[in-house]
């Protein structure tokens, strides 16, 4: 599939609260692996330039081979390369992150942040992203059997964005309950969960809720599916083959497609080190599906 002046506006736009973004973003996690941080500038700066103005980031996503060097000093998180590729940031560009997790250096282990110690996360973000406020947050939970709330750190948030530290709040890893949940404490403007054309899990029928409500549905591992951080998948079903053989597209191009034929409420968000790979995610938006090839598809 032809890459040349492709550009993040074919996959359409969205409204997230007050705040109209292209369908197709680009998710930070993968920048933290790049060998050098040049090459994960790069990466950011091309997303852009291809008319990306939705990026999905967190403070808990870090360099996993130590601190990567950049002009403005060192960086090992996602939000700092961030800040050192795009600051001064465009009035144009949304950066949604997440919190909920903390990472404990000493350990290399991610846990769980407690309501109190969002706070702090939030700041965290503000910090290395330099910036005054923060334009999504989005509390990710560990969901549980049986019934768990996230109230608690729901309302913390709320609190946080009414001070005017967050525009909007989002969630992530959730469930239809914990969605109920946090829209009685404040408006959520977007749900973010594990989905992909191979990996659907029960999600199918929150993804129509939150449409239903209009409300963003934003999955995460759209291309690696079951293989999540271990990165996008080298096998793919024959129907995958098939339709991307009749588009003169890549099987992953035919997933993200896919991705944003489930609804206009639905949101892409690919990560990649890859300068090369940035150009091919953001040009499956304008990849129109025929209703057989998604019947295919399944």
């Amino acid at each position: 599939m032809p890459t040349h002046e492709i550009t993040a506006a074919a996959a359409g736009s969205w409204t997230l609260g007050d705040r109209t973004v292209r369908r197709m973003g680009f998710g930070t996690m993968r920048i933290t692996a790049a060998p050098d941080a040049d090459r994960a500038i790069r990466v950011l700066r091309r997303a852009v330039e291809l008319g990306v103005d939705h990026l999905d980031t967190a403070a808990f996503y870090v360099s996993p081979g130590g601190t990567l060097n950049v002009g403005s000093g060192p960086a090992r998180y996602a939000p700092e390369l961030i800040r050192a590729a795009l600051a001064p940031y465009s009035d144009d560009l949304f950066i949604a992150t997440k919190v909920g997790f903390a990472y404990d250096p000493a350990t290399g282990l991610r846990e769980e942040t407690s309501p109190a110690g969002l706070r702090a996360q939030v700041e965290e973000n503000l910090r290395r992203l330099g910036r005054d406020h923060l334009d999504l947050v989005n509390l990710r939970i560990v969901k549980r059997p049986g019934r768990d709330s996230v109230a608690e750190s729901f309302a913390a948030l709320a609190a946080l964005r009414d001070a005017g530290l967050i525009r909007h709040l989002g969630l992530s890893n959730v469930r239809l309950d914990h969605l109920d949940e946090a829209q009685a404490i404040a408006p959520v403007v977007c749900v973010q969960n594990s989905y992909a054309l191979d990996n659907r899990g029960d999600q199918d029928a929150l993804l129509r809720e939150c449409g239903a409500r209009g409300i963003a549905y934003v999955p995460f591992f759209a291309l690696a599916g079951a293989r999540r951080e271990a990165g996008a998948a080298a096998e793919h079903p024959a129907a995958v083959h098939a339709v991307a053989r009749a588009h003169g597209a890549t099987p992953h191009q035919v997933r993200l497609a896919w991705t944003l034929h489930q609804g206009p409420h639905v949101l892409a968000i690919p990560g990649t080190g890859d300068p090369e790979h940035v150009a091919q995610n953001v040009a499956a938006g304008a990849l129109r599906l025929t209703a057989g090839e998604l019947a295919a598809l399944g």
